[in-house]
């Protein structure tokens, strides 16, 4: 009798922020990036000058929370959260121990993408959502075997969600995503009239 099993697991944390630390005021946090946003002409040049569609911090900022309280809190969160996603990937840390390397704002307004990537120099990356107005795209992640499977067919629209080669995760406000910073993902086009409003963030072995 034939027995199949699943191999190479791609694992995907998600969860509440506040199932961490001190609860964060999501409207303190919203009201924060915009506030940075406007004030970040650093951000605003470098997002002008990539084309890069509403704004990021990504490359202006690398301290926001050492500047503001509230995302202070939010590391704190982040760190706890991080921990457990370490301990589910039964990672062996020996000495060293997972760090904040950045973490950055993204307000991605209607019409708005972010294409395909990865963050080849971290060990964990992922998200927690400040603003996520309906028509607000979904994260899309994608199979990592996909770029090997040349002669493949394309697997069924009912097919189970760990054979699929992209899945889409609808987060809420206040959750946060937590992922292997080798996955391929992206923000597919924002259809909502208002923004999409987002931290990210990247976590490196040290």
């Amino acid at each position: 009798m034939a027995n199949i099993s699943s191999l190479f697991a791609t694992r995907l944390y998600h969860a509440p922020l506040s199932d961490h630390g001190k609860p964060v005021d999501q409207d303190e946090l919203e009201v924060s990036c915009y506030s940075i946003a406007e004030d970040d002409e650093a951000g605003q040049a470098w997002c002008e000058a990539q084309g890069y569609p509403g704004y990021t911090s990504y490359a202006s900022l690398t301290d926001l929370p050492w500047r503001f309280p509230v995302f202070k809190l939010v590391k704190k969160a982040l760190d706890k959260h991080v921990k457990a996603f370490a301990a589910d990937l039964e990672f062996d840390l020996g000495d060293k121990k997972l760090k904040l390397e950045d973490l950055w704002i993204n307000i991605l307004p209607e019409g708005g993408i972010h294409t395909s990537h990865i963050h080849p120099h971290s060990v964990i990356s992922g998200t927690t959502y400040v603003a996520m107005p309906d028509g607000a795209s979904a994260l899309k992640l994608e199979d990592p075997r996909s770029a090997m499977m040349m002669a493949a067919p394309i697997r069924k629209k009912d097919a189970r969600a760990e054979l699929r080669q992209f899945v889409y995760v609808k987060p809420e406000v206040g959750d946060v995503l937590l992922w292997e910073s080798w996955l391929r993902h992206e923000v597919p086009m924002n259809m909502s009239e208002d923004d999409r409003v987002s931290v990210s963030f990247n976590y490196r072995w040290d």
